[in-house]
């Protein structure tokens, strides 16, 4: 294989996928000659307890152009894209499922989007999809939801085809859970031309999903998470802080009244009232929140990677 920056790179991670592998391996070198392009595949095995590694083994034999990785145990569709990230030399990077039910004849259309028309990154859109309604519906409203909470104008967060210029995955960390929100964490890194495109969504042939009903809860939860560090990840401060003030001024309005009550009108005891402790709550809660702000601010400015930014540019003069 050329040693040079090939144009493409294929990362595709995958478990217990043994079937469809021969096939989805051919047809992307089939697409990738047709369109002479440069290109390397990279498959990451997310440990597989069927033969998929057998298959890639026997596969990557006589073929210069694949590149593999072997976890040890399975770690997450979200770890196996983090190392085919870490691993990517191409000029453009594609993602894609090993199940068959993204199609490879999408890789030249997206690699153009990226190229000429200057994209960061562009996220498949399975407009027609060929899921069982358990899936379809609630995928529509998290991504509604999503779309609310990013303002990224994207209807399909979660599709596993997606094209990324190679400094946005050289820029991002993806762990976790946080797959279904690659766009969301590519935005927070600065890079926000992310555009959209409509792909062919094919049928299982192979196997069954490896994803449960649990996705959906843990999805909602990595994205107030994501929102949260990447709003509030190097200033905790402006968080906890603004919100412990706000209660903390509440409790003490309230006390204030009952207190201004009681010497006015003299009827009864500040403690007999319900309000009473609902101040007293909210005085506490506002301390403790304020607390944790400051506690938070100590762990951020001793963290590694406190003045890490991304630097798009430089200019230096001569000397």
């Amino acid at each position: 294989m050329a040693t040079r920056t090939p144009d493409i790179t294929v990362v595709v991670p995958l478990y217990n996928e043994e079937e469809s592998l021969p096939e989805l391996v051919e047809w992307i070198e089939r697409v990738m000659h047709e369109h002479g392009f440069t290109y390397e595949i990279i498959l990451v095995d997310d440990g597989s307890s069927d033969g998929s590694w057998r298959v890639i083994r026997r596969l990557s034999a006589n073929d210069a152009h694949i590149r593999a990785i072997r976890f040890r145990r399975n770690y997450g569709k979200s770890a196996a894209l983090n190392e085919g990230f870490r691993a990517a030399r191409g000029r453009v990077v594609i993602t894609m499922d090993a199940d068959l039910q993204d199609s490879p004849d999408e890789i030249p259309e997206l690699y153009r989007m990226i190229t000429e028309e200057g994209y960061d990154l562009v996220s498949g859109w399975k407009k027609v999809r060929h899921d069982p309604l358990s899936k379809t519906i609630p995928s529509r409203f998290f991504n509604a939801v999503t779309r609310a909470i990013s303002h990224i104008p994207l209807h399909d967060f979660n599709c596993g085809l997606k094209a990324y210029h190679h400094d946005v995955v050289k820029s991002i960390e993806v762990y976790g859970e946080m797959h279904r929100y690659i766009p969301l964490l590519a935005k927070w890194a600065g890079f926000k031309n992310i555009g959209e495109k409509v792909v062919e969504h094919r049928p299982r042939r192979y196997g069954t999903t490896k994803f449960g009903l649990e996705r959906f809860i843990n999805g909602f939860l990595d994205l107030l998470t994501i929102t949260f560090v990447g709003k509030f990840g190097k200033r905790p401060m402006h968080f906890f802080g603004t919100l412990g003030i706000l209660f903390f001024l509440l409790g003490f309005a309230i006390l204030a009244y009952l207190s201004i009550a009681k010497l006015v009108y003299e009827e009864y005891g500040i403690a007999e009232r319900p309000l009473f402790f609902f101040g007293i709550l909210t005085l506490i809660i506002g301390t403790q929140l304020f607390v944790t702000g400051f506690l938070a601010e100590l762990v951020s400015r001793s963290a590694s990677n406190r003045n890490h930014y991304l630097i798009s540019e430089r200019i230096e003069p001569d000397a």
